[in-house]
């Protein structure tokens, strides 16, 4: 990760730098990243609370794309629109909770029992939400492939 954001003042004030940043890794593309608008940054980049939201939600999907091989469980399309509560704690804040709200599309039906334990499992094996201490939560819905 580098910073971007001296505009030749370095952090002389703090409307005087700007937030962007890229992230590497070799071998990888760049992410472009900032702050949230809310802190000055630029909108049109990655934020930290998008990315953490982001690595929640594919942890979640890789996990659950592998519970349902191991259950004989065919998915042909997933999506996801996670959603974090955050709140402000000083000049801080935390996340208080994040709702992965997946779509799962099948090629035969499961019924909304079997959902629900295939993403209990899906989130007992994600790195990223065992590394949280906040709750992940999952509202999924699944439509059955025409």
């Amino acid at each position: 990760m580098a910073w971007l954001g001296n505009r030749g003042t370095g952090t002389s004030g703090y409307r005087d730098y700007g937030r962007q940043s890229v992230v590497t890794a070799v071998g990888k593309h760049p992410l472009e990243a900032s702050a949230d608008r809310t802190f000055h940054g630029d909108a049109d980049r990655w934020n930290p609370e998008e990315l953490l939201l982001a690595a929640l939600s594919e942890c979640h999907m890789l996990s659950f794309l592998h519970v349902a091989v191991k259950r004989g469980v065919v998915v042909t399309d997933y999506t996801d629109a996670a959603e974090g509560v955050m709140a402000q704690e000083g000049d801080g804040g935390r996340f208080t909770s994040v709702t992965l709200r997946p779509v799962v599309t099948v090629t035969e039906p499961v019924d909304d029992e079997q959902l629900a334990a295939m993403h209990h499992e899906a989130n007992q094996v994600c790195f990223i939400a065992n590394s949280v201490n906040f709750p992940v939560h999952h509202e999924p819905r699944v439509v059955v492939a025409v």
